[in-house]
């Protein structure tokens, strides 16, 4: 098939490197956000999208606006596409150019829709204590991920996983789930399945606030936030009139007298919450580098 691929960050580029060396299908077009300011310097940035475009040797472009954008509209007409393949593009797409591609665009979810439709389902699943998730390769429709599923495709969630972790296996199953459904697409041997829109549950786009810790909370809740919100806006509390994050932790369920939010050095660190510790492996008082336990102790 005559394919465009839109896409932005990390989790975008398993999917984009696979369709460019299975050879199955041509790539007439990659649509990644505009470049933007980050780190210290303030330096405009390619996402990695665009990177490993450009690398591929593929045109790209980068629009400001997708609504009322009759430039994009024109591109996409005069390409002849069978589809475009959406993976984390971030911005919705107008209703004008859904309509364009013979087949529709084509959407990696990472979760098992209607599970966990919206913007943060990796972060949700682990929040929300789900012991699998997965993908769901979707056409898109007007509504918040609430078009029908060509394929799903699901993975175990771990102790061990967080959001980073998660999202690296995902980005991988996405991948090789996407080329599967496009070799059925592309000979006529799926249809796509509409949703059960009374089973669906919501995953909202993570806000700063969302990383502070209640330490009235169970240990089990604020362990999930820790492995759930990295690397933004990850688990945080205050000490010291600063922020202090934690970026890795485990959690002990156990009896004890302490105020919650009572931060301990007992062959280390932990941290008192309402039926236990957390006990942070890794640390990041504001301003300063990540440490590890012993060494945030010692300092």
């Amino acid at each position: 098939m005559r394919l465009a691929f839109m896409g932005t960050p990390g989790f975008a580029l398993p999917t984009l490197r696979a369709l460019i060396e299975s050879g199955a299908h041509t790539l007439e077009l990659v649509v990644t956000q505009p470049d933007k300011q980050k780190g210290r310097g303030m330096k405009m940035l390619p996402s990695p999208v665009k990177e490993a475009a450009l690398a591929g040797g593929l045109p790209v472009i980068q629009p400001e606006r997708l609504k009322n954008n009759a430039e994009m509209v024109d591109a996409l007409r005069r390409l002849a596409l069978d589809a475009v393949i959406v993976v984390a593009y971030g911005r919705i797409i107008p209703a004008e150019m859904l309509a364009i591609p013979r087949r529709g665009f084509i959407n990696v979810h990472a979760s098992v829709l209607p599970a966990l439709r919206g913007a943060a389902p990796i972060n949700w699943a682990i929040l929300s204590g789900y012991p699998a998730t997965g993908v769901s390769i979707m056409q898109l429709d007007q509504g918040l991920d609430t078009g029908p599923v060509y394929l799903s495709a699901s993975c175990p969630i771990t102790e061990q996983d967080d959001a980073v972790t998660l999202s690296e296996r995902l980005a991988r199953l996405g991948a090789d789930t996407l080329l599967e459904a496009l070799a059925m697409i592309a000979a006529d041997d799926i249809v796509p399945e509409p949703q059960d829109h009374a089973r669906a549950t919501y995953a909202p786009l993570l806000k700063k606030e969302d990383g502070l810790i209640d330490w009235t909370r169970d240990a089990l809740t604020i362990g999930r936030m820790v492995r759930g919100l990295v690397p933004w806006p990850c688990a945080f509390t205050g000490m010291g009139g600063k922020i202090l994050r934690i970026w890795k932790a485990l959690y002990r369920l156990e009896r004890h007298d302490c105020k919650p939010g009572t931060l301990i050095k007992d062959q280390g660190l932990k941290i008192a919450c309402h039926d236990g510790f957390i006990i942070p492996e890794l640390l990041q008082l504001e301003g300063k580098q990540v440490l590890d336990m012993h060494a945030f102790a010692n300092g």
